[in-house]
């Protein structure tokens, strides 16, 4: 079983890193995404798509996975967090 990071960060928080000084409109921009998006991925409110992830690796030279996986574990961690019903193993039939 692998660990799992305890409580991993948005990647928008991780990717306002990577883009330290460059303006959000121009990210933006050349990205070839709105301002609206970009911003909301920064901001928390919207995750890291595919697509975005392919984006940023092609901008920043980073692996497109590096974002993808990100994201992924964001989720699976908040999705840990919610209540949900009790899930008993399927068993195969003899």
């Amino acid at each position: 079983m692998t660990k799992r990071m305890h409580n991993p960060p948005h990647p928008g928080k991780v990717l306002r890193e990577y883009l330290r000084d460059i303006n959000i409109t121009a990210a933006a921009r050349h990205l070839r995404v709105s301002r609206v998006t970009l911003s909301r991925i920064l901001n928390g409110a919207a995750g890291i798509s595919a697509d975005m992830s392919l984006r940023l690796s092609e901008a920043l030279g980073t692996h497109p996975a590096f974002w993808y996986d990100m994201q992924a574990s964001y989720d699976m961690w908040q999705a840990s967090k919610k209540k949900r019903p009790a899930i008993r193993a399927f068993h195969a039939a003899a």
